[in-house]
């Protein structure tokens, strides 16, 4: 028996192409690299609770009958009138029974601490108060 010369076709290795891969991360990159300086926060600055009132917080105030200022130093006047968070409490509880669709709006220093903030919201939810407005400083 006379055997032809077979010859063996090579054997190819299995691939992968990641030339669509590379294509796509690099889309992906592209769209990060044009989208990122869009999504940049500006930084909000909150408002100065002074003992006076500007014209233009005034005009703010009169769309809501509560208004609750925390001072740079942690003090809470609600209603022009130095109170205790405890006092707050009570206070805002009678003022939903008064008021029952308005929203207590709240003047925050920007220096007086977030724990502040914190206490006074817990206060407004728990007198049922469902929204607070945060009146910021106007640019």
């Amino acid at each position: 028996m006379i055997r032809r010369g077979s010859v063996r076709a090579p054997v190819e290795e299995p691939t992968v192409n990641l030339t669509p891969l590379i294509d796509v991360v690099f889309v992906i990159l592209i769209m990060f690299i044009v989208v990122a300086p869009l999504l940049e926060l500006e930084r909000v600055e909150l408002a100065n609770a002074a003992n006076h009132l500007n014209h233009s917080s005034i005009s703010v105030q009169e769309s809501s009958p509560i208004s609750i200022h925390v001072l740079k130093d942690n003090s809470i006047r609600y209603q022009n009138r130095l109170v205790t968070l405890d006092e707050l409490a009570g206070l805002l509880s009678q003022a939903k029974k008064q008021y029952p669709n308005a929203k207590p709006q709240l003047f925050h220093d920007k220096q007086a601490h977030f724990g502040i903030y914190q206490a006074v919201k817990n206060a407004t939810e728990a007198a049922g108060f469902e929204q607070m407005d945060v009146v910021l400083k106007p640019s």
